[in-house]
């Protein structure tokens, strides 16, 4: 049998002395480091509901559902068990404040039904014929961000102006045609194609 080297006996000693190396978790709680990876989590006021995280996910971690009901809505879902923890939906969040991760590493659950958290923003739909247009947050996003160049999109500036509460939401086409006053609506891109095709007609 071989005895132990002085360095080993020293090490052994000051352990004995000073405590284990490792952290005391669970009995206190544990301090990630500032660099730390931790879960994303969605910022209600921020998010845009743009879907931007969603598309540049590597593993399919975050989804969305339209609820198309009397309140339509989009819910954004992020499933934290199947999340890598890249940090790619911080990086290309539009609003750089939408998602953003945290210091939470804690996250073990015996039901997975319970790793995932999401968000519900209201949606616009196509006066027309009612098709997701996108959320209204996001096109008030836009307009902000185009400034005065919001005025060559109806659909931007007739959201924006509603969000400000002075639209007016009875406007009635000056001659006999239906689908002029369809163009200072609320539409989709193939219902404003359709109108403005119809209007260049006359």
């Amino acid at each position: 049998m071989k005895y132990p080297k002085l360095r080993e006996l020293k090490e052994a000693i000051l352990a004995l002395i000073r405590g284990p190396y490792t952290s005391k978790f669970p009995k206190q709680p544990h301090t990630p480091h500032p660099n730390f990876r931790g879960k994303p989590k969605f910022n209600q006021d921020s998010c845009v509901g743009c879907l931007a995280c969603e598309n540049v996910c590597p593993v399919g971690a975050i989804s969305h559902e339209d609820i198309l009901d009397d309140n339509p809505r989009r819910k954004i879902i992020h499933y934290s068990d199947i999340c890598i923890f890249c940090g790619q939906c911080q990086a290309y969040c539009i609003t750089k404040e939408g998602i953003k991760l945290s210091n939470e590493w804690e996250l073990s659950c015996f039901d997975r039904r319970h790793c995932q958290e999401s968000i519900e923003k209201e949606l616009l739909l196509c006066e027309i014929c009612g098709e997701v247009i996108g959320c209204k947050d996001h096109m008030i996003w836009i307009a902000e961000e185009l400034g005065e160049l919001t005025y060559s999109n109806p659909t931007l500036y007739m959201t924006r102006l509603k969000e400000l509460g002075i639209s007016d939401d009875e406007v009635k086409s000056a001659v006999d045609i239906s689908s002029r006053s369809d163009r200072m609506k609320i539409i989709c891109a193939r219902c404003r194609r359709k109108t403005t095709l119809t209007t260049e007609k006359i």
